[in-house]
């Protein structure tokens, strides 16, 4: 072989191996299997088990809040001691209370302590021997889960039990449970530094993977009040009545946790509710819950600039982006003469579709939602100029300015992101729209609040248009604004401010009382005229949990302060108060049990492994380059092409 084409042989196998890299990584990848099992290859090049994670999910609804145990079964099939560690999705605001460690007949229940000294505690269990399990908070609604010295065929189960509240929103009810969880894209600029606490990763099986696990929910509902329907729009459910409690289990004794479950229940129409409240009384201090109906007239309605930003990250690749286009098509087709819009997407980069807002005409919205059609997913989620751009600017007199973001919130700086919706909302309403089959309800929905809005989330193709008839119809129609609430002083309510509602969405306050009280009066501004009506207190329902779910509230807005730039030092050492004694997982609180058996000796190793989730069912994680990544590897083919040529020019003398 000539020195040339040795030489070209070499540099062609190098960019071969270059190319190779991510694609051999992508093969990897491709052979995890499904959520909750590790897996490794024997001499034979066989697939062996090394642990698995079997989920139990049983719900206690009673009127508007929810009881949760969750338990999670690691099982060690491979021949050496295990720690095993899992990211664990959570509803939004789920107050996490109890964990304990079931070793056979043996149960250790955690105690709360400062994450600090719960991960020492942790680690100290790990390096003599015991078997130990730790939950932390991570971002968002994410958990962490660690549980150590697991013997070879050893089974240990971690309970988890927490409260959340139920939510309501145009006549129906409706509960969420996350059983994975969109990617988070780590920003460029202000991405948050890992905190103190257990290293762990995202790590994704293969979106094709069967499911290995069994995954059990099941709900034991009273809503208080006579359903028309009982139905859920992510799975296949069997539901049985007795008298006004309904118990519904999934149809399928295992399901691929690629989706969140959701299930919802309407009311009979002529018992809409106008006023729930319920009522608390534990060790001497008293809670409430109120949820209180606007007017249903409708208001007349106001011109509107309305504001649209697709996210077209690599996270929302499949169906999401297909959902997303729909969602945004939909919008553009409601708009009327005399409304004014724009377009937008963004992903590693920010590209409008027009500089400012223009007028609706049928020519400019014609060109729109052309221009809608043609967007695809690729890229990160570089979030925060996108809405910087959508709230910058400023509805003529007379209009609603309304900003519409379809996301999946694959974010991992949301407090970042809050402070900049707080400094520039401007006379803008923000309304997040997620997309796909588990996005980020908990920052859509913090989003939503900063933006004194409200969130929709999207999850199922065939309702696209069903929820943004919806959710336009409802802004077309302002019920509400400027509302607050006479609670007696001494009172500590969350949220302390509230949103403007619009038909069908109901007011929803926690409240810690200095002393019980009866009744109290909401005001608010109607379109026309001044609104007030009282709520009465005193026929509350009693209902467990409310203490735990106003901590958990309590806690959120004194994090929502801290991101803002208050008194670090005060506001930390009051959310790890708040959570300590409400026995609540925080940023700065963990749960932590060991059992004081020793168990591995000294000289036994410890494997270290990651229990992996399941991709959203509908998302492609390969599609999450970034913009660098692509130039890189244009860099490596030009490299190529211009060996190739230069190959050719010496084979040519």
């Amino acid at each position: 072989m000539r020195a040339s084409s040795r030489l070209f042989f070499h540099l062609l196998l190098f960019a071969g191996l270059l190319f190779a890299g991510p694609s051999f990584g992508l093969a990897a990848h491709a052979t995890e299997p499904g959520s909750g099992e590790l897996r490794w290859r024997d001499a034979s090049g066989q697939l062996q088990a090394l642990a698995s994670l079997d989920t139990d999910v049983e719900y206690k609804v009673s009127g508007l809040v929810a009881e949760v145990q969750l338990r999670q079964q690691f099982r060690n099939s491979g021949k050496d001691w295990l720690e095993a560690q899992y990211l664990l999705p959570l509803p939004d605001g789920a107050a996490v209370y109890s964990m304990s460690l079931e070793i056979g007949e043996r149960r250790v229940v955690a105690d709360i302590q400062r994450k600090e000294a719960a991960k020492k505690v942790f680690e100290q269990a790990r390096n003599s021997g015991k078997r130990a399990a730790l939950v932390e908070a991570d971002e968002g609604n994410l958990f962490r889960t660690a549980v150590t010295n697991v013997a070879p065929g050893e089974t240990v189960t971690i309970v988890l039990r927490y409260w959340q509240r139920v939510d309501y929103g145009a006549g129906r009810f409706s509960l969420r449970f996350p059983l994975t969880f969109t990617p988070r894209y780590h920003m460029r600029d202000g991405a948050r530094p890992g905190d103190a606490g257990i290293d762990t990763p995202q790590v994704f099986a293969d979106d094709n993977a069967q499911a290995p696990l069994r995954t059990h929910i099941a709900v034991q509902l009273d809503a208080g009040v006579p359903l028309a329907s009982v139905d859920s729009s992510s799975h296949a459910i069997i539901s049985t009545q007795h008298d006004q409690r309904w118990d519904i289990r999934l149809r399928d004794a295992s399901v691929l946790p690629d989706r969140d479950f959701v299930l919802s229940w309407q009311p009979q129409p002529q018992t809409q509710p106008n006023v729930a409240s319920f009522r608390q009384d534990i060790d001497g201090a008293h809670y409430a819950m109120l949820m209180l109906m606007p007017p249903q007239q409708q208001a007349q309605r106001l011109p509107r600039e309305l504001i649209l930003i697709i996210d077209t990250s690599g996270s929302m690749g499949g169906e999401s982006i297909r959902q997303a286009r729909a969602a945004l098509d939909l919008a553009l087709s409601q708009l009327q003469p005399g409304d004014r819009f724009n377009v937008a997407e963004f992903n590693s980069t920010l590209n409008p579709w027009s500089s400012e807002a223009v007028a609706a005409t049928p020519e400019a919205l014609q060109k729109a939602r052309a221009w809608v059609d043609q967007l695809q997913a690729n890229g990160g989620t570089e979030m925060a100029p996108a809405l910087r751009f959508a709230l910058a600017g400023h509805a003529p007199p007379g209009y609603v300015r309304q900003v519409l973001f379809a996301t999946d919130g694959a974010v991992d700086d949301p407090n970042g992101l809050m402070q900049l919706i707080d400094e520039q909302l401007g006379d803008s309403r923000l309304f997040p729209i997620g997309i796909g089959n588990a996005p980020n309800a908990g920052f859509l929905q913090a989003a939503a609040r900063h933006g004194r809005g409200s969130e929709t989330l999207v999850t199922d193709t065939g309702n696209v248009g069903k929820a943004m008839v919806s959710l336009l119809a409802r802004l077309d129609h302002p019920a509400l604004r400027d509302l607050k609430v006479d609670w007696p002083t001494g009172s500590d309510v969350y949220p302390r401010q509230l949103p403007d509602l619009y038909l069908g969405e109901p007011l929803l306050v926690t409240a810690r009382l200095a002393a019980p009280v009866d009744r109290v009066q909401v005001h608010g501004q109607l379109a026309e005229r001044a609104w007030t009506v009282p709520a009465d207190l005193s026929a509350a329902r009693p209902a467990a949990g409310l203490d735990r779910l106003w901590a958990q509230s309590r806690i959120a807005d004194l994090s929502d302060q801290l991101a803002r730039g208050g008194d670090a030092p005060e506001l930390v050492e009051a959310i790890t108060r708040t959570a300590l004694d409400a026995h609540l997982v925080s940023a700065y609180t963990s749960l932590v049990a060991v059992d004081q058996t020793p168990a591995r000796s000294a000289d036994a190793a410890l494997k270290h492994q990651q229990i992996p989730n399941v991709m959203p069912a509908g998302t492609h994680f390969a599609q999450t380059a970034t913009a660098a990544e692509l130039e890189l590897w244009l860099a490596l083919l030009a490299l190529l092409l211009a060996a190739l040529a230069w190959w050719r020019q010496r084979a040519c003398r």
